[in-house]
């Protein structure tokens, strides 16, 4: 902890923070230079929802991403720079074992449906914030499992698949999302009797017509 809020404090030398800007740091704007602050201050419940305001799953992000934010750090081009990473890791996995990382389903329901094709990352982060907007989200996942390249493509010494993308996927069906998996997940498969045969489940694959015809919008 103590390196951690060093690390902090080293971002408080910076002079104009690059490492927060789309176009040169990290593509999410990412409060980094905020959040690194209040680590330092020892302010974690703060850095954590700082963190969460611009980054649904940081405990993703925190273990694969390429972490441009460190190659546009301000102190690299004398230094090593500012472990931003290794900061937003800590805050999310601190909020975990404290118990600050709880389901929050939306109070407000609009009563629109919304079908989500895909449970990748980005499927998976269109899905959170719309059902943080009071829709009724539905994913739809061919595979058996939730988390796309998080499940599948990434080896499991960065990502643990139960203790990481599992526990990501549980929190927010808790929070009110509807995962269709296997079959149930696999659309327009009727037409594709080779690929129907290869996915498992005993649910009737939907058609492209059914999730139009049943949603008000469809997310592909």
């Amino acid at each position: 902890e103590e390196r951690l809020q060093t690390q902090g404090a080293r971002c408080m030398d910076c002079g104009v923070p690059f490492c927060h800007q789309k176009e040169t740091g990290c593509p999410l704007g990412n409060k980094i230079p905020e959040w690194n602050e209040l680590v330092h201050q020892g302010k974690w419940k703060q850095a954590l929802e700082r963190l969460l305001l611009t980054n649904n799953f940081p405990e993703f992000t925190g273990r694969v991403c390429p972490a441009p934010c460190e190659g546009a750090c301000v102190l690299g081009i004398i230094e090593q720079p500012v472990t931003i990473k290794n900061i937003e890791c800590a805050i999310i996995d601190r909020a975990f074992e404290q118990g600050w990382i709880v389901p929050k389903p939306p109070i407000y329901r609009t009563g629109k449906k919304v079908a989500v094709i895909g449970s990748g990352p980005a499927g998976l982060a269109a899905a959170d914030q719309l059902n943080k907007a009071g829709h009724l989200v539905t994913v739809y996942e061919r595979a058996c499992r939730v988390g796309g390249l998080m499940m599948y493509g990434v080896p499991n010494m960065k990502a643990d698949k139960e203790l990481i993308v599992q526990r990501r996927a549980d929190l927010m069906a808790a929070e009110g999302i509807t995962f269709k998996v296997g079959s149930a997940g696999n659309v327009g498969a009727a037409a594709h009797p080779l690929d129907h045969k290869l996915i498992p489940g005993e649910e009737e694959p939907p058609s492209a017509k059914d999730l139009v015809d049943g949603f008000d919008a469809v997310l592909v």
